[in-house]
C-alpha cells in the first residue's frame, strides 16, 4: 500500500515496495547487520550457559548466591541495562579509562562503524546467559545420575563425561535455545534504540529497527509493511527448521 498521499486512504501500489525494497542497499546492509547479530550472538549464547549451567549444577557451597548473581541481568530492564552500558561505552567511559591506563588509544564504542554492533552484541549476550542458563539446568535435573556414575566408574574425566552422557542428553533443549535465541536477536531493538540509534553510518541497524525508522519516523508505512513481510518469512524459515529437524516426531500421525 502506498500512504505516501493520505495515511488514512492508502492506494493500492501492488509489489511498488517490494522491488523499492530489493533495490534499496540500506536494506541490504540492514539485513547483513541483522545476520551478523544472529552469527556472533547464538552461538555464545547456546554455548555459554550450557557451560555456565554445568559448573552451576556441581555440588558447591553458596551456589544458590551464583544463581541468583547470574540470573540477575534478566531481570534488569532492557532499556536500564542498554543506558548503563551506554555510560560504560561513554568516550570517557570506565572501558576506555582501562584502555587508556594500558597506554592504547581510547576506543570508539558506539561511535565508530567497527564496533558499534558488536557494543550492541555483548549487551544482549549479557541479559540473556542467565535466562538460557536456567533453561539448561531445568535439562540436567532429566540426565539420569547413574549415567554419570558409570562413567566415573569407566575413569571418565570431567570434559569426557559431559561430551558423552550431558549434551547427547539434552539435545533437544541446545536446539530450542538456538532457534529461540536466533528468533530473539533477529528481534532485536531496544538496546540499538537506546544506545546507537542504528548509527553510526547504518553500521548497527537491524531490520527491526529500520521498520520502525521507516514506519514511525518517515511514515513510509508501506515500505515498512514490506521489510516486516520479509522479516516473517525469515522468522518462518527458523520455526519451520526447528520444527522439521528436532521435533518432527511430534507432528507424525
Amino acid at each position: 500500500m502506498d500512504y505516501s498521499n493520505n495515511i488514512y486512504h492508502p492506494v493500492f501500489a501492488g509489489l511498488e515496495n517490494y522491488v523499492k525494497l530489493f533495490r534499496s542497499p540500506v536494506f541490504y546492509k540492514v539485513l547483513w547487520n541483522t545476520f551478523l547479530y544472529l552469527f556472533v550472538a547464538v552461538p555464545v549464547l547456546a554455548v555459554f550457559p550450557l557451560f555456565v549451567a554445568i559448573l552451576i549444577n556441581q555440588k558447591i557451597r553458596g551456589v544458590t548466591l551464583y544463581k541468583i548473581l547470574i540470573y540477575l541481568p534478566v531481570i534488569v530492564s532492557i532499556v536500564v541495562a542498554a543506558i548503563a552500558f551506554k555510560w560504560l561505552y561513554a568516550e570517557r567511559g570506565i572501558l576506555n579509562y582501562i584502555v587508556t591506563s594500558l597506554g592504547l588509544k581510547p576506543v570508539g564504542w558506539l561511535t565508530s562503524p567497527e564496533w558499534a554492533l558488536y557494543s550492541v552484541i555483548i549487551v544482549t549476550i549479557w541479559k540473556g546467559i542467565g535466562y538460557y542458563m536456567i533453561i539448561y539446568l531445568a535439562a540436567l535435573m532429566s540426565v539420569p545420575k547413574e549415567l554419570y556414575e558409570a562413567c566415573d566408574i569407566d575413569g571418565a574425566n570431567f570434559l569426557t563425561k559431559h561430551l558423552t552422557v550431558t549434551i547427547p542428553h539434552i539435545m533437544p533443549t541446545i536446539a530450542l535455545v538456538t532457534i529461540i535465541s536466533a528468533i530473539s536477536a533477529m528481534k532485536v531493538f531496544a538496546e540499538i534504540y537506546v544506545m546507537t540509534k542504528g548509527g553510526p553510518l547504518n553500521s548497527s541497524k537491524t531490520i527491526v529497527y529500520y521498520i520502525y525508522e521507516r514506519a514511525f519516523e518517515n511514515l513510509d508505512l508501506g515500505y515498512a509493511s514490506a521489510m516486516a513481510v520479509v522479516l516473517l518469512v525469515i522468522v518462518m524459515i527458523f520455526s519451520l527448521i526447528n520444527i522439521f529437524c528436532f521435533e518432527r516426531n511430534k507432528y507424525q500421525v
